[in-house]
């Protein structure tokens, strides 16, 4: 876990549940919680066996332009993460596993943006499946909030089952951009071989050359 609101909701959610599995519903306290509760939500499997948001933060709502309350959570992804991201929840849900995603939100405009999300376990009783989490961005950007986001892609994951303290990783290959310098110098710094080089706007401009 990276951000401050992922790392402060575990803590507070391993507390509660001491040597349980996980905390009962009516143990969470949204006054705890209080400076998290913008980006928080609850998960519950409805009729259908699919987990649909029982509830979300104004902050969480604001940054995919709706009201998510009722809305399936897998459709928040993009269709081939859907089926995976499905069966995580399950695994919440029946195994009482803690999961980490970090993903990129992209807005209608085609903006992208990290999102961290954490999804915890909570026991609410026989025939009621629910979960507590968290997403919330990396940083803030200005257009956050105006420029909807209408699509997710799954970077990392994490799952950890507490039963057996196991976890499994996944991460999508990452792609390494070409160097386009040798190194990235200030003006007037040496490339070895070449002599002095001077930046011009995003040029990289090295002395020498043909003599005449």
């Amino acid at each position: 876990m990276k951000l401050a609101g992922s790392i402060a909701l575990f803590h507070y959610w391993n507390r509660l549940r001491g040597d349980r599995s996980a905390p009962q519903r009516t143990e969470i306290e949204p006054a705890d919680i209080k400076k998290l509760l913008a980006d928080t939500f609850i998960l519950e499997k409805d009729t259908r066996g699919e987990a649909v948001f029982r509830l979300a933060g104004t902050r969480l709502c604001a940054a995919y332009g709706r009201e998510l309350k009722g809305f399936s959570f897998p459709s928040l992804w993009r269709p081939k993460d859907q089926r995976l991201v499905a069966r995580l929840l399950d695994n919440v849900f029946d195994r009482h596993a803690v999961i980490l995603i970090r993903y990129e939100a992209i807005s209608q405009a085609g903006r992208a943006l990290p999102f961290e999300l954490l999804a915890l376990p909570l026991e609410s009783g026989i025939g009621s499946s629910r979960c507590l989490g968290v997403a919330a961005p990396a940083h803030k950007p200005f257009w956050l909030g105006a420029d909807p986001i209408n699509d997710a892609v799954i970077e990392a994951l994490r799952v950890v089952d507490p039963a057996t303290e196991e976890t499994e990783a996944f991460q999508r290959p990452a792609i390494e951009a070409p160097e386009l310098a040798p190194v990235d110098l200030d003006t007037a710094s040496t490339i070895a071989g070449y002599g002095k080089a001077r930046r011009i706007r995003h040029l990289l401009v090295l002395d020498g050359g043909r003599d005449e």
